[in-house]
């Protein structure tokens, strides 16, 4: 007979992503309300008075394409799963990753995506968890990460901390996976702007084979370019940096914007239009701007990485808020 009782049975499903901590703060534009799963520190929902401001996911899923989760200690790719250790006495060893990206081969988005955090602090508008990268399989190190999700009066604001617990130089990169909306706007008819100066040829595992200036390029999306016209799983390098902050946004045709953000560490984004999204989206795509400390391969090109020392502490913050016409009467007249 099937137990009934115990410390195995529970009467309640849970959501594949852990708890939710459903976050509230009013704001001059309206109420803003997010979601955040404990399973990858990640984003399920966020919106503004009712409208998305990200590309949102069903308790009862998991999340699509990394949707909203968190990148650590890599973002994007690493080739074969395959890095050269260089030790501080000067040895080498490969290190070979588990490949999560098995059709093309590669070890993707780092060591927390299905791991849970733990509640470290709750407010109603935010909430901050922990987790550790113990040393395994391709990556001999010990991690702790906290990170820190926040409403503000201006929008989303996360912080991830990482901490060196072990006794080894830890090579570290952060970076995080949101899909932006507009609202119910048709994702196609957006216009995606990337503010950076040199784009990162890939291979078709996608994997940086090199750079060039986007000057006088399809990759020039400076000034920005209407979804409908891209075909992207790029990644970018040199993205502006104005008073400490780099930013990166999709505008509608009512010139309403979402604006991804991210503080000076930003200065690498892959951006990603898809479309075979898990979920129905309107306009038929999803688009990710994905803001990151370093790119595709970084543990091989070292590339941006951040090499902590034995007790070392690195914050990185990014974020993502409304711009444009947001404000109720403003909505309320369209």
């Amino acid at each position: 007979m099937a137990p009934t009782s115990g410390w195995w049975h529970d009467e309640h499903m849970r959501a594949p992503t852990g708890e939710q901590y459903e976050l509230t703060c009013a704001t001059p534009n309206g109420v803003l309300r997010a979601t955040i799963t404990q399973v990858a520190a990640g984003v399920r929902t966020l919106t503004l008075e009712g409208s998305d401001l990200t590309e949102p996911f069903d308790e009862d899923a998991t999340p699509p394409s990394g949707d909203g989760i968190t990148l650590v200690p890599w973002p994007n790719r690493v080739r074969d799963g395959r890095w050269d250790l260089r030790a501080e006495d000067g040895t080498e060893s490969v290190q070979q990753l588990a490949l999560t990206e098995p059709a093309k081969g590669n070890a993707i988005h780092g060591l927390l995506r299905y791991a849970p955090f733990s509640l470290v602090g709750r407010e109603d508008h935010s909430v901050t968890q922990t987790a550790t990268v113990y040393p395994q399989l391709g990556y001999p190190f010990l991690l702790d990460v906290v990170v820190r999700h926040e409403l503000t009066d201006a929008g989303l604001e996360v912080t991830t901390t990482v901490a060196n617990a072990g006794s080894g130089t830890a090579p570290v990169a952060v970076g995080a996976h949101p899909y932006l909306r507009v609202g119910e706007v048709p994702t196609d008819s957006l216009v995606l702007r990337i503010a950076a100066d040199t784009h990162l040829t890939s291979d078709a595992r996608g994997n940086v084979t090199g750079a060039h200036p986007v000057d006088g390029t399809d990759y020039d999306l400076r000034a920005g370019r209407v979804v409908a016209e891209l075909d992207i799983d790029d990644g970018w390098a040199d993205a502006h940096v104005v008073d400490g902050v780099v930013e990166h946004s999709l505008t509608a045709p009512d010139g309403r914007s979402v604006v991804l953000w991210g503080d000076e560490n930003m200065r690498f984004v892959q951006g990603f239009t898809h479309r075979s999204f898990a979920t129905l989206t309107p306009g038929g795509v999803a688009v990710a701007i994905e803001p990151m400390t370093a790119p595709a391969d970084a543990l091989n090109s070292g590339d941006g990485l951040r090499r902590l020392s034995p007790g070392d502490r690195w914050s990185v913050r990014w974020g993502i808020r409304p711009a444009g016409p947001w404000m109720p009467e403003d909505l309320a007249e369209r």
